[in-house]
């Protein structure tokens, strides 16, 4: 497994609305992507720092590899 950069949650949120995921709504500090097409909703906090466990866990619910995401990020 490859390491993850702890990155904010606005960059996450950046990064997966390039992969087509949409903000939905936002609950609290928590905003939720929706994509066309797809069962799944990805809760992001909008925290400075993301721990690698949950970002780990939004990138493999969203269907991507830690190398498709760390391109999104560019």
């Amino acid at each position: 497994m490859s390491k993850i950069k702890i990155i904010s949650g606005m960059n996450a949120i950046k990064a997966f609305s390039k992969d087509g995921w949409i903000p939905n709504r936002q609950v609290g500090s928590h905003v939720v992507l929706r994509k066309e097409g797809s069962k799944v909703t990805l809760s992001i906090p909008k925290h400075k720092e993301l721990k690698p466990g949950l970002l780990r866990h939004l990138i493999k619910s969203a269907g991507l590899t830690v190398e498709e995401f760390e391109t999104l990020l560019k």
